[in-house]
């Protein structure tokens, strides 16, 4: 049937004796009947047949799908509710143009190439970057040629040293070399047991950070927990030349090992290390927990830490501490108890506070609500028990509004009135700051120190501040044990010093 403007057109069925009858609007202006500009479907007309159609602009990249088509949307929806109408021949020509315009897109899609993955490099490497012109075999007959020295071709731990060498790797390896060749169950090691593990490891591990990892962590794992570095730090202490007297105080060991996190392998006297644990700087902490720790236990308590330094520290931090702020050891925690390596960590942090692993140390302890910002409200908590601490030594205390106010100044934080840890971190005078909150004797000593002090202290910026302390204690108790020796007493670095005991001196 040809369509006349006005007129209705009626559409039959394919079943029987059914009848729908649909109205064509008329779009645009009167014209001729029947032409495809007088007549559309939808909101927009149709502006030609499948010859004529064109995309007035082509940069436009428009979905060609005939379910977002809007001239076909509504007749869609009408299909899918069940109701049948018939196309007109205007309606199918432009259904036919769509559909080729989508076999055209499709086509054009086709020719587009994916971008191959091999023009993106490898840029992770968890086990370490593998070395080009690694020689294994070269390595491995090196290896082959020491053990070659041994009797049987089996290297006990003491002839390790020489394997670590010839393995390229430190020295102090050697332990864990020996172990991982499962020398410790038997005694020794062969060869070829070790040169099958040990070239497992370099297929897997490509730097020394990787095998390190390896020959210490347990197996499957790839960290390392603090009980992992006990068969590593034991052979420092029982090989080292300098460590000699504390191979027969066997009971120092272990707090040695716990003090003492590493050891250079060239240097012949490791009291001369000064950015690393030494001896002297053990036995300085060992002697102040000694004294607190009443009982011998390696725990002390609340009350025993308050004790530490004339009760430098306030009571209110001395809380927090043991409220399980900082302390590592659960079962401790939750017995009221500190650890003999929780102690190490507060005096290292109380006596350096420059130190960013002290700066978050006293960060946590004064941050009361763990929100990570330091408020007004928790400030004036700590300093309320400072201002009765310099009440009773006849100190006029400052106010705490003008003491705030020289904090915010002091530090500077970037958001008005709030104090965060990157802005401690950042401040110069964060010591300054701590001193203030929870130590009355350090406040002081900075308040009232000489102005000719800060020009002292510039000839020993080679030194930390903890470093500084460790020397000056261990001077105070030499001359505490040259003036008992002369006394005819005992002190407590003799009964505790393994040098002592090594010499005979009773």
């Amino acid at each position: 049937d040809t369509a006349t403007p006005g007129s209705q057109i009626t559409a039959n069925r394919s079943l029987p004796c059914t009848r729908t009858r649909f109205k064509w609007q008329r779009l645009g202006n009167r014209g001729t009947p029947g032409t495809t500009s007088d007549w559309g479907i939808g909101k927009q007309p149709v502006e030609g047949g499948a010859a004529t159609m064109r995309m007035k602009d082509p940069s436009l990249r428009q979905d060609l799908s005939l379910r977002q088509d809007p001239d076909l949307r509504q007749e869609l929806a009408l299909l899918a509710r069940g109701r049948d109408l018939v196309l007109p021949s205007r309606f199918k020509r432009r259904l036919k143009a769509l559909q080729q315009a989508q076999q055209g897109h499709a086509g054009k899609a086709e020719i587009i190439k994916p971008v191959s993955s091999e023009s993106i490099p490898k840029f992770y490497f968890p086990q370490g970057r593998p070395k080009a012109n690694f020689n294994i075999d070269a390595l491995i007959s090196r290896i082959e040629k020491i053990f070659s020295q041994f009797p049987n071709e089996r290297a006990t731990i003491e002839d390790m040293g020489k394997v670590a060498k010839a393995c390229e790797c430190p020295l102090y390896w050697k332990a864990p070399l020996f172990i991982s060749a499962r020398g410790n169950k038997t005694g020794f090691v062969s060869m070829h047991t070790f040169i099958a593990m040990f070239r497992k490891m370099l297929q897997t591990c490509h730097d020394d950070a990787s095998r390190f990892v390896h020959l210490l962590a347990k197996p499957g794992c790839s960290y390392l927990e603090q009980e992992d570095f006990i068969p590593f730090l034991q052979d420092v202490v029982n090989s080292h030349v300098s460590l000699a007297f504390l191979k027969e105080a066997s009971d120092f060991h272990s707090r040695y090992i716990t003090t003492n996190v590493a050891l250079l392998e060239e240097e012949e006297d490791v009291n001369q290390l000064t950015e690393y644990f030494s001896y002297e700087h053990f036995y300085v902490i060992y002697c102040k927990f000694w004294e607190l720790d009443t009982d011998h236990d390696l725990y002390i308590n609340q009350h025993d830490l308050a004790r530490h330094n004339d009760q430098a520290v306030s009571c209110k931090m001395i809380e927090r501490i043991f409220s399980g702020t900082t302390n590592r050891n659960k079962r401790a925690r939750k017995e009221g108890r500190m650890s003999y390596a929780d102690f190490v960590w507060f005096l290292i942090s109380e006596e350096d506070k420059k130190s960013t692993t002290s700066i978050e140390y006293w960060f946590r302890c004064m941050d009361l609500d763990g929100d990570g910002v330091l408020s007004m409200y928790e400030l004036e908590y700590f300093y309320q028990e400072q201002c009765r601490k310099l009440e009773n030594m006849a100190i006029e205390p400052l106010p705490f509004k003008d003491c705030l106010c020289q904090m915010l100044d002091l530090v500077n934080p970037q958001t008005p009135g709030k104090i965060t840890l990157g802005d401690l971190k950042r401040c110069k005078l964060s010591y300054v700051f701590f001193n203030t909150f929870f130590n009355v004797e350090k406040y002081l000593e900075h308040e009232q120190k000489d102005p000719f002090f800060a020009l002292r202290r510039a000839h020993n910026q080679h030194m930390s501040d903890w470093e500084r302390y460790a020397a000056e204690e261990y001077e105070i108790m030499v001359a505490e044990e040259g003036a008992s020796e002369r006394y005819g007493h005992r002190c407590l670095l003799m009964m505790t010093d393994p040098r002592k005991r090594s010499n005979g001196e009773h």
